[in-house]
C-alpha cells in the first residue's frame, strides 16, 4: 500500500492519455452512489486494475471515489509491473564450494 500512496501523490494526470485505476479498498459498506460509480468504471473486485481514457468524465468519477482507488499513469503502471516481474523472476543459482581454501590451492 505504501507504493500506491507514493504513486498517488505524484500523478501528473493532466498529461497522460491513459489512466490505470486500481480498486484498493473494498466495496461493501460504501454508499450506493460510490458503488454505482465503481460499477461504471468496471471495478468489481479489490486489487483489480482497469485502463480508461483520460477524459473529464472519468476524472470526475475518480474524484468521487478517490478514497477507494489509486490512479496511475501509463508509465507508472508499466514501471510497477516491471518491478514486480523483476522481483518474481528466477534468480541464478548460488554455487558454493565446500572444499577448504588450501585444498583448492594445492590441487594442480
Amino acid at each position: 500500500m505504501n507504493a500506491f500512496k507514493a504513486f498517488k501523490t505524484n500523478v501528473p494526470i493532466a498529461w497522460s492519455s491513459n489512466l490505470y485505476i486500481t480498486l484498493v479498498r473494498g466495496i461493501p459498506g460504501t454508499r450506493r452512489l460510490h458503488r454505482r460509480t465503481l460499477e461504471a468504471l468496471r471495478l468489481r473486485k479489490c486489487n483489480r486494475t482497469v485502463m480508461r481514457w483520460n477524459t473529464p468524465t472519468v476524472r470526475g468519477m475518480i474524484q468521487q471515489v478517490k478514497r477507494l482507488v489509486v490512479v496511475e499513469t501509463e508509465e507508472m503502471y508499466k514501471a510497477r509491473k516491471q518491478k514486480d516481474a523483476d522481483h518474481r523472476a528466477p534468480r541464478p543459482p548460488l554455487i558454493i564450494n565446500h572444499l577448504p581454501a588450501s585444498a583448492n590451492a594445492s590441487s594442480p
